[in-house]
């Protein structure tokens, strides 16, 4: 295994955390600004209800997901194996 095979395997890597916790921060960023505005046009000043509603958000998006975040991992832990595995 060479260098050009490890800076690949970590270029995989970091693609996949950035692919994976892309629908969380995507819900989480349109959460907020959607109550956000609906704050600024009620003047609800309450700083905690926006983390609530955003918490709650992303943790249903990250139910909702789980399946396919798993099976991400899984993949790409199960290829990293299969690596270590040539290697010996």
């Amino acid at each position: 295994m060479g260098t050009v095979d490890l800076v690949s395997y970590m270029t995989q890597a970091l693609y996949l955390v950035l692919w994976l916790s892309l629908p969380p921060i995507a819900v989480a960023a349109i959460v907020g600004t959607l109550f956000s505005l609906f704050q600024a046009l009620t003047q609800i000043q309450e700083q905690t209800l926006s983390f609530a509603i955003k918490l709650i958000a992303v943790f249903a998006t990250i139910l909702l997901t789980a399946r396919w975040l798993s099976a991400e991992l899984y993949n790409f832990t199960i290829s990293v194996f299969d690596l270590f595995y040539k290697i010996h």
